[in-house]
């Protein structure tokens, strides 16, 4: 008994650091799409960086991480949907907007996700022969925004319109404001003259509406004109620092 449990525990072991070792061969030009309607589609890039061939499959959904192909419905398409991607090579997907029954607005952005499956080819030759194989299928995921023309402001400055309140109610927490038709996506937040980072700070403020932030390890509300540097991502996937203060 103890030796099956060792064995058990070795090959837990092994799953795991495979498990963790799996990374995705092909590789997406950039961290997110950004779908200026006025262009009618977008170009995403993909490479595969591996030494083998992989089956891909793209999927656009609106927010469901457990989507599938043939689960979504969003007035996108994209060509090609399911492809070969030789080893070291590129192909480029195009995205196009097709319309919809119910049509997205046209007063601030809509966010979609868009979904890359990498399928690894079966191993094969002499070695693999009679063996048992675990593979991986990698699904890589990234935000697309739809951004109608003519949209009021400039996306790159949008975060400077932000707004930052206490939040009312027990524990530290921050009210963040977007008065903007624009996503806005903070992936770090200090506070202070001495700029001390706020652990797990991070979110996406929709269009118009309000995040709220929670400051660990801050035991008081925060007093109005308190500093806040935040560093948000820009459309090429950049991160761009910013200041405010808290206002009550």
């Amino acid at each position: 008994m103890k030796n099956l449990l060792l064995a058990l525990g070795a090959g837990l072991l092994a799953f795991c650091l495979f498990a963790a070792g799996a990374r995705a061969s092909v590789v997406i030009g950039g961290t997110r799409v950004v779908f200026p309607a006025q262009q009618g589609e977008v170009t995403v890039r993909l490479t595969n960086e591996g030494d083998k061939p992989s089956l891909v499959e793209a999927w656009i959904d609106t927010g469901n991480m457990n989507s599938t192909p043939n689960s979504v419905s969003t007035p996108f398409l994209i060509t090609p949907p399911l492809f070969r991607m030789d080893a070291h090579k590129d192909q480029s997907l195009r995205i196009l907007y097709t319309q919809s029954a119910k049509p997205l607005p046209t007063d601030r952005e809509s966010l979609f996700w868009l979904n890359v499956l990498e399928i690894p080819p079966k191993p094969s030759g002499q070695q693999y022969a009679g063996r048992n194989t675990l593979q991986f299928a990698v699904r890589s995921r990234l935000k697309l925004f739809y951004r109608p023309a003519n949209l009021p402001g400039d996306a790159m400055k949008a975060p400077d319109k932000l707004g930052f309140k206490p939040a009312p109610g027990p524990g530290a927490a921050l009210d963040v404001h977007n008065p903007t038709p624009y996503y806005i996506t903070i992936s770090r937040l200090s506070l202070g003259t001495n700029a001390k980072p706020v652990p797990g700070a991070s979110g996406m403020v929709a269009p118009f509406g309000d995040l709220r932030l929670p400051l660990k390890d801050l035991d008081h509300a925060l007093a109005s004109g308190t500093a806040v540097t935040f560093t948000t991502i820009d459309d090429y996937g950049a991160g761009d620092v910013h200041k405010a203060i808290v206002t009550q």
